[in-house]
């Protein structure tokens, strides 16, 4: 075997880490989801099990979501979050559709609103509607009151802080007495207007997204997150109320590339 110069040694050395970063910005980081489990309950007794799904970005019904939905099914929940940004146009509310139904559909959804359905003007009726087809309800700046394993629950939904009209004290507007209270909001920048305005609400949990951990990153460096992202890219944020969480979502936006910011599903027993 003739031996290689080092000339020769270093160029391929460069073309195999160049192919190996694309496959991962390409690829990898888009496909295989990072599962991530959190346990934030106060007691061993009548948990609840909540998944987040976060910018999904649907273009079309591919394998990755297939293998979300099977997990899902999996896992069983006993509730799921879509905390905004599920599609860009009206013409992929038939792929979202597809994914829903592979759902199943007894367990309790809820939704919220990003900024992608506002700037593709998607047809809110038609998103209304699908949601609702699905076992899940779209929440714009209000509230729902429901009852699992004996525990009532507020779900607080909060309209998109960048295209859309957010309003945290409408959307607790005759909220109901309870132990739990989970605001779902896409924009993790509102959480300062949230944590101004609760007052004496005792919030556990708010879930956002949008960022999508910052999109391409490099060692840790995030050079670019999008308007109503604030100081704020991915993961827990607890340094003050209330708790946070801002998942890195599934899908992209206007780069179809994820680096050092993988693709992710969430989660949380409360």
């Amino acid at each position: 075997m003739p031996k290689l110069s080092r000339r020769k040694f270093i160029k391929r050395t460069i073309l195999a880490s160049v192919g190996l970063v694309i496959f991962d910005a390409f690829w990898f980081e888009k496909n295989v989801i990072d599962w991530n489990y959190f346990d934030i309950s106060k007691s061993q007794n009548n948990k609840i099990k909540t998944i987040q799904i976060s910018d999904l970005h649907f273009g079309s019904l591919r394998s990755v979501h297939k293998s979300i939905a099977e997990k899902i099914n999996n896992i069983n929940p006993d509730l799921i979050f879509f905390t905004g940004d599920a599609v860009n146009s009206t013409g992929e509310l038939s792929a979202l559709n597809s994914f829903l139904k592979l759902i199943n559909k007894d367990i309790v959804k809820f939704a919220i609103m990003g900024n992608w359905e506002y700037a593709g003007k998607v047809d809110l009726e038609q998103l209304k509607s699908i949601y609702s087809e699905n076992n899940c309800e779209l929440l714009i700046n209000e509230n729902r009151n429901i009852t699992l394993k004996n525990r009532d629950i507020n779900i607080i939904g909060i309209d998109d802080l960048v295209d859309g009209r957010p309003n945290f004290l409408k959307s607790v507007e005759n909220l109901k007495p309870s132990k739990t209270n989970i605001v779902l909001n896409h924009c993790p920048q509102y959480r300062d207007t949230i944590a101004n305005q609760q007052g004496d609400l005792k919030i556990d949990l708010v879930l956002c997204g949008h960022t999508h951990g910052g999109q391409v990153t490099f060692l840790g460096y995030v050079p670019f997150t999008p308007i109503g992202s604030g100081k704020y890219v991915r993961g827990w944020y607890t340094d003050t109320k209330p708790k946070m969480y801002v998942s890195k979502g599934i899908g992209t936006s206007f780069y179809p590339i994820r680096f050092g910011a993988r693709a992710e599903m969430v989660e949380i027993d409360l």
